[in-house]
C-alpha cells in the first residue's frame, strides 16, 4: 500500500495540476482568444489557429525534465522550433510567397513601389521609439520590424537579432497582420478628403510574359547587390516568382505555393505559439513590444497615405493615386489590399482599387525584406 501511495505521490508531480501557476492560465487563455478570433472573425485563420493551439501547448505546466518541453533541448517541439530560432522556414514562406504572386501591377506601375518604401517608416519609426525606451540596437532593429506587417520577417531577423525576444516578436508581427482590417481603415478615413477617396485611377496596362520572366531575375539582381544581407528572403522570393511565370516549371511552382508552404506555415505557428511559455513570455519588455507594435503598425500606414497624398502634388489631373492605396504599402498581402478596396468602396461602390493597391502591397513584400537587410546589414 505503501508503494502504491508513493507512485501515486510521484505520478501527481508530473502532472500539470501539480505544477500549475496562474500565468499559464493567462497564455492559455489568450490562446483560446486567437483560435476564436480565426474562427468567429474569419481574422487570418491560416496564423492565428496553428499560433493560438500552439500556445495551449506550450503553456501546459511541466514537470523540469520530462524533455517534451519546447525550451528543453533535444525535445520533439524543440528540434522543430530549431527552424524557426535558426531562420530556416522564414526563406521557405517567401519561396511560397513568391510563387503565388502575380507582380504585374508593380510591373505596369513601377511608381508604386515608392508606397511600398514609404510604408516601410514603420520599422525605421519603431527601431527609434525601441531606442528611445532602452533597448538596444539590435533590439531595436528586431522590433522595428514589426511595422513591415511580415511575420517571417520578424521572425528571420529577431532570430538574428534578438533571439530572447523573438516569441514576442512573432505573435505581435503575426497578430497585427491578421489585424489589418481593424487597425488601418479608421488611420485611412482620417488622412483623406471625401475627393481623394473619390479618385478614380486608370487601369493599369496589360503587362506581357515576357517582362514577367524578366522581372524576378532583374529584381532580385537590383535588390540583392544592394543589401546582400537580405539574400536568404530576397532570393526566394524571386525564385519562388520565377518558377511561377517560367512557364516550364508548373509543378514546382505547385509544390512552393500549396503544400510546401502549407506544411511551414503549420510548422511555424504552432512553433513559435508554443514559444510563448508564461515563464518566458510574461514580462515587461514582452508589453512593451506589443506596444511598440502596434505603433509601428500605425506609422507604416500613415507613411503609405501620406506619401501618396505628397505624391499627387506633383501628378496631373487624371493621373493622381487615390490615397486609400497607400496603406497597402505594408506586406500583409493581399489583406492590406482587400482593406484599400473594402474602404474605397464605402465611398464608391463601382471604385475597385484591389488592382491597383496590389502593386504597392507587393512591393510591401519587397520592401520589408530589402529594410530587414539594412538593418541585419549594420546591426548583426
Amino acid at each position: 500500500m505503501d508503494l502504491l501511495l508513493q507512485n501515486l505521490k510521484t505520478f501527481w508531480g508530473y502532472t500539470g495540476f501539480a505544477n500549475f501557476e496562474w500565468s499559464y492560465l493567462i497564455m492559455i487563455a489568450i490562446g483560446i482568444i486567437f483560435i476564436t478570433l480565426a474562427i468567429v472573425k474569419d481574422w487570418e485563420p491560416m496564423l492565428l489557429v496553428p499560433i493560438g493551439f500552439g500556445m495551449i501547448i506550450g503553456n501546459i505546466p511541466l514537470f523540469a525534465g520530462l524533455q517534451v518541453g519546447i525550451y528543453e533541448e533535444g525535445s520533439v517541439l524543440n528540434i522543430l522550433y530549431q527552424g524557426v530560432r535558426q531562420g530556416w522556414y522564414p526563406p521557405l514562406i517567401f519561396l511560397g510567397i513568391g510563387a503565388m504572386t502575380d507582380f504585374s501591377a508593380l510591373i505596369a506601375n513601377p511608381k508604386l513601389l515608392l508606397i511600398g518604401a514609404a510604408a516601410q517608416l514603420g520599422i525605421f519609426g519603431a527601431y527609434m521609439l525601441a531606442l528611445a525606451l532602452g533597448f538596444s540596437p539590435a533590439e531595436a532593429g528586431a522590433i522595428g520590424i514589426i511595422g513591415g506587417a511580415d511575420g517571417p520577417t520578424a521572425i528571420f531577423l529577431s532570430s538574428r537579432l534578438a533571439p530572447d525576444l523573438m516569441g514576442a516578436i512573432a505573435v505581435s508581427a503575426y497578430s497585427y497582420m491578421a489585424l489589418v482590417p481593424v487597425i488601418q481603415p479608421p488611420i485611412m478615413r482620417l488622412l483623406t478628403t471625401n475627393k481623394e477617396r473619390l479618385i478614380r485611377m486608370k487601369p493599369p496596362r496589360v503587362v506581357s510574359a515576357t517582362e514577367k520572366k524578366i522581372f524576378p531575375v532583374v529584381g532580385f539582381l537590383l535588390t540583392a547587390f544592394i543589401v546582400p544581407s537580405g539574400i536568404p528572403l530576397l532570393g526566394m522570393l524571386f525564385f519562388g516568382n520565377l518558377l511561377k511565370e517560367s512557364g516550364v516549371t508548373k509543378r514546382l511552382a505547385n509544390t512552393a505555393s500549396g503544400p510546401l508552404i502549407d506544411v511551414v506555415t503549420i510548422l511555424i505557428g504552432v512553433t513559435v505559439g508554443a514559444s510563448t511559455q508564461a515563464d518566458q513570455f510574461l514580462r515587461g519588455s514582452s508589453i512593451l513590444i506589443f506596444g511598440l507594435g502596434a505603433l509601428s503598425f500605425i506609422i507604416a500606414t500613415f507613411g503609405g497615405v501620406c506619401f501618396v497624398k505628397f505624391f499627387n502634388l506633383f501628378l496631373p489631373e487624371g493621373k493622381k493615386i487615390n490615397p486609400l492605396i497607400g496603406n497597402a504599402g505594408v506586406s500583409a498581402v493581399p489583406d492590406a489590399a482587400r482593406v484599400s478596396l473594402n474602404v474605397g468602396r464605402e465611398y464608391d461602390k463601382n471604385n475597385y482599387l484591389l488592382v491597383h493597391a496590389m502593386g504597392p502591397n507587393v512591393a510591401g513584400v519587397i520592401g520589408s525584406a530589402v529594410a530587414a537587410g539594412m538593418l541585419l546589414g549594420f546591426l548583426a
